[in-house]
């Protein structure tokens, strides 16, 4: 712990009591890898603060709470919070969930609570159209993803057929049909569209499918674990076509399991990778908490933490309403991107990158 030991000046106060941050993301189970980057981003902005004496000299507690990327565990996260609120919890606020389908069946729990949420990731444009008075992004929305990778597959590639496989829930339906919308905005043909179970070791019949089409290019509207199964086996096939996939697949894990398959991927992505935007400080800050490499998300789970951080110091409190008021005052750089937000909770300014994989890393190659 000696990087962070060394944020904090010689004298200062240290934290009286302590306030809770909840992160709910999968901590276990096949996506656990990507809430635990999340996780371990928001621990590191968490014990920053902590580091300089606290939040309005209170300790920051940051509690994970595991939904296993699954809606009813996620419900069962949701109403535990509740709980812990009605016995009279102080709590700064919750970041998560990580995936839109979790996020959207906790939200019908949470929206009745004195609670700020700040999802990392969840991306389904339905999440700030339903009048939530407590939601907030740190991440685009599927709209912006659709309309950015559309664009790059038609303007930057080249192609007018474009097959989408697609985790059949509420991202990858949701992703897809935003993409298809675009494509057909720029004259371009989804000739296949095909639905995927996440978590299975084979997709050997959507292969068949993809390779029988023909498509210019293929769309995996996919998370990671779905990305790592099916490129190898597209390769293998002898499809060569450029593959593309949304935002659910950039971490690290999708290059390390799909192997040199990976090789000439797009990714598209929320934020810069974190090499484009940390520096070897906050690295040495991040494996002191976590005792392991920082991966995409953990720029997006620091973010979250920063933002109730930030909301905090403004209102001078950590009582939700003045927390929600405080929030929508906010304009700043925040570690990857402007922190800026309209009414419905979406951040003003929404970036979306396009990565290539190169040599074994995510390299940015739009912008």
């Amino acid at each position: 712990m000696l990087a962070l030991a060394a944020l904090g000046a010689c004298g200062r106060p240290q934290p009286k009591g302590e306030v809770v941050a909840y992160v709910a993301v999968p901590l276990s189970g096949f996506q656990a890898n990507g809430g635990q980057t999340v996780l371990g981003g928001a621990r590191l902005r968490a014990e920053q603060a902590n580091a300089q004496g606290g939040l309005l000299g209170r300790r920051i507690k940051v509690v994970g709470l595991d939904d296993e990327a699954d809606t009813e565990v996620a419900l069962s996260v949701a109403q535990q919070v509740a709980a812990e609120l009605n016995a009279g919890r102080e709590v700064l606020g919750l970041i998560g969930h990580y995936n839109s389908s979790q996020t959207l069946a906790a939200m019908e729990i949470y929206k009745d609570l004195d609670l700020v949420v700040i999802t990392p990731t969840a991306s389904n444009v339905e999440l700030t159209r339903r009048g939530y008075r407590n939601f907030f992004r740190v991440n685009a929305t599927d709209a912006a993803q659709g309309r950015v990778d559309g664009e790059f597959l038609v303007q930057q590639l080249g192609v007018r057929k474009v097959a989408i496989v697609y985790v059949n829930d509420e991202y990858g339906q949701g992703l897809r049909d935003l993409l298809a919308r675009r494509l057909a905005e720029l004259g371009a043909d989804v000739g296949l569209s095909l639905p995927v179970e996440s978590g299975l070791d084979s997709y050997a019949d959507i292969v068949r499918q993809l390779k029988a089409a023909g498509p210019e290019a293929i769309f995996l509207a996919t998370y990671e674990t779905e990305g790592y199964v099916l490129i190898p086996e597209v390769r293998a096939a002898g499809i060569d076509v450029p593959i593309m996939c949304g935002d659910a697949c950039f971490l690290s894990v999708l290059i390390d399991e799909s192997g040199p398959a990976a090789e000439g991927v797009y990714v598209s992505g929320f934020t810069p990778s974190p090499r484009a935007v940390v520096d070897e400080r906050w690295v040495r800050q991040y494996q002191a908490v976590e005792q392991r490499n920082p991966d995409t998300y953990s720029i997006v789970g620091y973010m979250a933490m920063d933002v109730l951080v930030q909301a905090a110091l403004r209102a001078r409190s950590f009582a939700a309403p003045k927390l929600i008021e405080a929030i929508h005052n906010l304009d700043y750089q925040g570690l990857a991107h402007r922190i800026a937000y309209d009414e419905n909770g979406d951040l003003l300014e929404q970036k979306v990158y396009i990565f290539q994989v190169r040599g074994g890393q995510f390299e940015q190659v739009w912008p």
